[in-house]
């Protein structure tokens, strides 16, 4: 198990740690090595583990200066580090093949893509962009520019189509929002458009996509009323007209991309969510009047995509209103959630249990909210084959059994400093991953 550490010590700002998470200890079996660690790791307050253990690696983003390291898995060590994001990121993720890198510089309003195919960065200008999602098969992105109702979608240009738009804007491709570098373009980026009316397709404050098993469609997330918009929803997106990569030559660059299903509307909020099959968790937050105040109550909704339907919403822990929230399956047909700020809502308000992690049974329906408050849920990990999680709350790890979510004993494995997130180094597929 990887354990992302901010603060470490006095004079380390980040560390990776790992613990063997079949024994849950830290250290060695003969007590002889009290301690093992990612050899050569030095980025700043780690804040996310970029997952890929199918790959044999991972990518961390360390929040203090801005960097994503690569770590190697099988070397227990560091990587290189991906250069060109143009200072810190809100959301950042790297394609399964290293080939390319999307991040949503907010500070810097870019959408800067490194082109590690040909060691290039491109900021593609998008004043307030907050958020990207990148599919599994590494072939499309998808930008969403915070209290916006828009999607946005990079391009990469062939040799040909660079001579053919060089010279400036007036030469761009249609509906592209901005090409780099400006006279000799080598990526565009499009805002998705309704290929019949040619206008912008229009969401409801979109916050996340979440991508099918083959990644060809996109599930939009829709945060509505908690994003400061009107009513949250899912809408499915076809990937074909946004895959980065364009064909062999052809000169054609396409611009649009069409809504392939009916929009579903999802009464408890959509912030982020998990694919299994045919069936969409959704997690958001909705409003609730307690105590003669307005606060959000969190809610996961099923999302039937076979018939596209959706039920009612089923009441978890609290949390940030249009937060990302963290989700993992885990063994026991078990789905686990943390939220962040969850003492902010309702249930606090009320008396009611009020911890950011819920435990939520897929098979029976039942929720289990996890011990009294400990803090935030940054990070949930499942141990796959073993009936237990790992998660990060309040910046220490605990352990939890995913038979009836009691707590595992976890003093062999607390850390020194702030943990923010975990990884299961050994999990079977990169689907292992609470924040991709």
């Amino acid at each position: 198990m990887l354990i992302a550490i901010q603060n470490p010590s006095s004079v380390t700002r980040g560390a990776l740690q790992f613990v063997d998470a079949y024994y849950d200890i830290r250290s060695s079996a003969d007590n002889k090595t009290p301690m093992f660690s990612i050899s050569g790791f030095s980025a700043a307050l780690p804040t996310t583990i970029q997952n890929m253990p199918e790959e044999q690696m991972a990518a961390v983003y360390g929040s203090g200066d801005g960097s994503l390291t690569l770590i190697n898995y099988a070397k227990e060590s560091t990587g290189p580090a991906v250069q060109g994001l143009n200072g810190p990121s809100s959301s950042v993720f790297i394609t399964r093949n290293q080939s390319f890198a999307f991040a949503a510089s907010q500070a810097s309003h870019v959408l800067t893509v490194v082109d590690r195919t040909n060691g290039s960065s491109y900021a593609l200008s998008l004043p307030g962009v907050y958020r990207v999602s990148v599919n599994a098969g590494g072939t499309a992105a998808i930008a969403f520019v915070q209290n916006s109702n828009f999607a946005y979608y990079p391009r990469k240009l062939t040799a040909a189509e660079t001579i053919s738009y060089s010279g400036g804007s007036s030469t761009w491709p249609k509906a592209a929002m901005d090409c780099e570098p400006v006279n000799a373009p080598g990526w565009c980026l499009f805002q998705a458009q309704d290929p019949q009316t040619g206008l912008p397709l229009a969401f409801d404050r979109p916050t996340k996509a979440v991508f099918s098993a083959d990644g060809s469609t996109a599930y939009v997330l829709s945060c509505g009323l908690e994003c400061g918009g009107v009513n949250a929803s899912v809408s499915a997106l076809s990937v074909a007209p946004m895959i980065f990569l364009v064909g062999q030559g052809s000169g054609v660059l396409p611009t649009q991309a069409a809504l392939n299903t009916a929009t579903i509307q999802t009464l408890g909020g959509a912030s982020n969510a998990l694919l299994a099959s045919s069936t969409l968790y959704v997690v958001g937050q909705q409003p609730v009047q307690s105590g003669g105040q307005t606060l959000y109550g969190g809610n996961l909704t099923l999302v039937n995509l076979a018939n596209n339907t959706a039920s009612a919403p089923i009441s978890i822990s609290d949390g940030a209103p249009g937060a990302v929230s963290r989700m993992v399956l885990a063994d026991d047909n078990t789905l686990w959630i943390g939220m962040t700020k969850c003492i902010n809502g309702p249930r606090y308000n009320t008396g009611e249990p009020y911890g950011c992690l819920t435990m939520f049974n897929t098979s029976t329906g039942k929720v289990t909210l996890l011990e009294s408050y400990l803090g935030d849920a940054t990070g949930i990990a499942a141990v796959t084959g073993l009936h237990k999680v790992y998660a990060a709350v309040g910046g220490q790890v605990y352990i939890y059994s995913t038979v009836d979510g009691t707590s595992i004993d976890n003093q062999y494995v607390t850390v020194t400093g702030t943990a923010y997130d975990v990884a299961y180094m050994d999990a079977i597929t990169d689907g292992d991953n609470t924040v991709y």
